[in-house]
Formats: structure tokens, C-alpha cells, sequence
């Protein structure tokens, strides 16, 4: 039985090659999943973990020392990426997602409950504008992440009148609103988990105690045959442990 056969310089495969070749494509699939899984189980190796720049800006970056502490033969690679929700390439080990956790094919464990409530420079309180109640809002520039649509409905589920939430600057980066209330050019709508550091070093403040709970949220996100990977299960204990310790404390307004 031939399994191949020449055909100019080249060697192709034969009707039968193919067809050996397909079945022993799982074989060899299975053989390097099990090799990936040994050699993993002992948490030890490169850990590529993709995520949104303002995520990892505001949030890993700052703790991640302490994954390397506790973990000294992981190294961390952190890829800063604006995506899709649902893309997880071959070359990254988990991401952080940013949605409603609906993604086929991979295993979505949800991080931190978000929700959305005014933030500012304190320097706000020293203009002649007021800022003491809801309705005050509409005396201030609204700054906009990516479009009006956050805005609206929070103005709507609070039923606040007289706020023209069709003007004000739109910014496509969290990061940049962020930076712009800071610097007092008006009021954003903070993501909880991104505010929060710039919160308690008091660049910006909380106008208001009213909250919206959004129904997008911070996930951790790996291939579902990858999960109980040595190194992956070690990031993905400690992530979830910092997010607890974040729970504990999670009332900053």
C-alpha cells in the first residue's frame, strides 16, 4: 500500500495517506495535549495573559508583583491588547474578557460586579457651578466613553431632567475619560474597578452615592482543555484571590 507518491520534486500524500493521516491527527493532538499537561503541572514556565491596556493598567499591573512572589518559577507576559469579545490566540495563555460572559469553547469565570457612577476632580466643587444634587448635573460637561449610550441610561434609570447628554466630549479609551475628569475638564461615568485607584488617591471624587449595576463584567477567560494547567491554575487562584480581597473593601463611594 503506498501512502505516497511523487509527483515532480514534490511528495504528496495518496488516497490512503490522506486517510491515515486524518486518523492519526487526534492521535497526535492527544499525545501533545497530555506532553502540554505534564509539563505544566509542575506551574512552572512563561504565562502569556492578554487583557484590555486599562485593565492592566489599573488593575494587574499594580499587584502583579506579588504573583511573581508567591510564584517564582512563572514568569508573566503581559499583552495589552484592545479585542473582541470571544478572542483568545494561540499564542496567549488566559485573557481577561469584558462582557456578559457568554463565549463558546472556553471556560469564562466572572472577576468583579461592575457598576457605573459619577466621578470628578474635586476641583469641581470650587467653581460657581453646583454640584450637590443629581438634577446639578446638568450645569457640567458629561465626558463619554466610546459613545452616549452609558450616559443615557443612567440618566434614564435615575430620572433625571434637564441633563442634554447629547453633548460633551467621547473618548474611545476608559483610561482617557479617566484622565480627563482628573483634570477637571468634567464628570464621567466611572467603571467601578478602573475608578477606584484614582478614587483612593483622591484625584477624583464621587459626587453622588447613586450606583448602576452594568451587565458587562471583568472575566478570566482560558481554553477549556488548558484550564487545569499547572501555571494556569496557579494565575487563576491567585487572580481570584485578589479579587476576594477587593470584595472585602469593594464599597468606595
Amino acid at each position: 500500500m503506498k501512502l505516497f507518491m511523487r509527483k515532480n520534486r514534490s511528495l504528496l500524500l495518496t488516497d490512503e495517506g490522506q486517510s491515515y493521516f486524518l486518523d492519526l491527527k487526534e492521535i497526535f493532538r492527544s499525545l501533545q495535549d497530555a506532553t502540554e499537561r505534564l509539563v505544566a503541572r509542575g506551574a512552572k514556565g512563561t504565562i502569556t495573559v492578554a487583557l484590555p491596556p486599562s485593565f492592566a493598567i489599573q488593575w494587574l499591573v499594580p499587584r502583579i508583583s506579588r504573583f511573581s512572589q508567591l510564584n517564582p518559577d512563572i514568569d508573566v507576559r503581559i499583552k495589552a491588547v484592545d479585542f473582541d469579545e470571544g478572542f483568545l490566540s494561540d499564542d496567549v495563555d488566559v485573557a481577561i474578557y469584558y462582557g456578559r460572559g457568554k463565549w463558546s469553547g472556553v471556560v469564562a469565570e466572572k472577576l468583579h460586579t461592575e457598576y457605573l457612577t459619577p466621578v470628578c476632580s474635586p476641583l469641581l466643587f470650587q467653581s460657581n457651578k453646583p454640584l450637590s444634587q443629581l438634577d446639578d448635573l446638568r450645569h457640567h460637561v458629561l465626558l463619554h466613553d466610546s459613545s452616549r449610550e452609558a450616559w443615557k441610561g443612567w440618566i434614564k434609570q435615575f430620572n433625571i431632567q434637564g441633563v442634554n447628554v447629547n453633548h460633551g466630549p467621547i473618548f474611545s479609551h476608559s483610561m482617557l475619560i479617566l484622565q480627563a475628569a482628573a483634570l477637571g475638564q468634567g464628570i464621567a461615568l466611572g467603571h467601578s474597578v478602573l475608578a477606584r485607584p484614582e478614587i483612593e488617591s483622591g484625584r477624583l471624587v464621587c459626587p453622588f452615592e447613586e450606583k448602576q449595576i452594568t451587565n458587562n463584567a471583568y472575566y478570566f477567560v482560558c481554553q477549556q482543555s488548558q484550564a487545569e494547567l499547572g501555571k494556569i491554575a496557579a494565575f487563576r487562584q491567585w487572580l481570584m484571590e485578589q479579587v476576594r480581597e477587593d470584595q472585602q473593601d469593594e464599597d468606595f463611594v
